[in-house]
């Protein structure tokens, strides 16, 4: 008698974003599946799953953010891992973490003498509990794919930033802008896809201090064009701010700023409220409060349909790329 095996596929979802993971389970026509998450009274975290996961491909969803509850980026890592390393001595088949935003991915290497390159030690605490695929979202570097091992489907959110762009601005009139050297290649691509030419700011940052940086000055033509600002993530918001009111003084009729992942720390929403910026637009990487204000400028497109789809591809052994409509991915 032949025994025949039957591909089962589950979603189970850390504590950092229960509404994703359920928005992708409802793409997928499944549901998150049960997972017993607390904390010791030292403040140790736990993880038991409810249910049997022998022999099944288990992703696990958790995005790396602080909460307003007092759980860390920090905790938020350890608590995937903790996940991951249940599911593997519970005989899980396959496990795939799933994070849509990657946590300390701007310290991919040393700037400085006696710096860590800490992207790299995550990556190495992912492999050391034997997970057997990483799947992320717009990485603030692509090389950080390859501090793995293991497969990485890096996929992107440049689709539904596209999509936006095309249906609220003007084709003969927009520019792609580049907030500094390092997103060129980014740029490069969203301007090709949308036709439009590109400009560049010119940026100074103080290597001692984080998160301030002088933009200098605008390279390509901005006169007269609505420009769209596009890069992966928005923190404290005083590099784009800043980059917008130059563009503003250059001659630009709008100013669009596009980000995958809203990290908005410490005085980024008051910045961008104050600002020169018409539309904020990003994606749901991160929880985005209802009641953050912004005074209407805010736009946030769900990932979740790309995380959705990439999630199916995997389990059912098909090309990820085939989703990014020619995307690299």
């Amino acid at each position: 008698m032949e025994l025949v095996t039957r591909k089962r596929m589950m979603l189970f979802s850390g504590s950092s974003y229960p509404e994703l993971a359920r928005e992708v389970a409802d793409h997928l026509g499944m549901r998150v599946g049960e997972v017993q998450l607390s904390r010791f009274a030292n403040g140790e975290l736990y993880a038991r799953f409810a249910e049997s996961v022998r022999g099944a491909d288990v992703f696990v969803l958790q995005s790396h953010l602080s909460a307003p509850d007092g759980m860390s980026i920090n905790d938020f890592i350890l608590e995937q891992l903790v996940m991951l390393d249940a599911l593997k001595r519970a005989s899980a088949k396959r496990t795939v973490a799933v994070i849509p935003y990657y946590g300390y991915s701007r310290s991919d290497k040393k700037a400085r003498s006696r710096e860590a390159i800490a992207a790299r030690m995550v990556a190495d605490l992912y492999e050391a509990v034997g997970v057997d695929r990483i799947m992320s979202v717009d990485l603030h570097t692509g090389q950080i794919q390859g501090f793995f091992h293991n497969p990485f489907d890096h996929l992107t959110a440049l689709p539904l930033l596209e999509q936006w762009i095309t249906e609220n601005t003007d084709p003969a009139k927009r520019v792609i802008v580049s907030p500094d050297a390092g997103r060129v290649r980014l740029t490069e691509k969203f301007a090709g896809h949308l036709g439009a030419p590109i400009a560049i700011l010119h940026k100074r940052r103080d290597p001692t201090l984080h998160n301030v940086a002088e933009t200098l000055d605008v390279i390509g033509d901005v006169d007269g064009r609505e420009a769209v600002l596009i890069d992966d993530m928005i923190d404290t918001a005083g590099t784009i701010v800043g980059a917008a009111s130059l563009l503003k003084e250059r001659g630009a009729t709008r100013v669009i700023a596009c980000a995958t992942h809203p990290l908005f720390s410490g005085p980024a929403v008051e910045r961008l409220e104050n600002s020169v910026i018409e539309r904020v637009v990003v994606t749901n990487t991160i929880p985005v409060p209802e009641d953050i204000g912004m005074d209407g400028k805010l736009v946030v497109l769900s990932i979740a349909p790309i995380l959705a789809s990439a999630l199916r591809a995997v389990f059912e052994d098909e090309s990820v790329s085939e989703i990014f409509r020619g995307e690299n991915v």
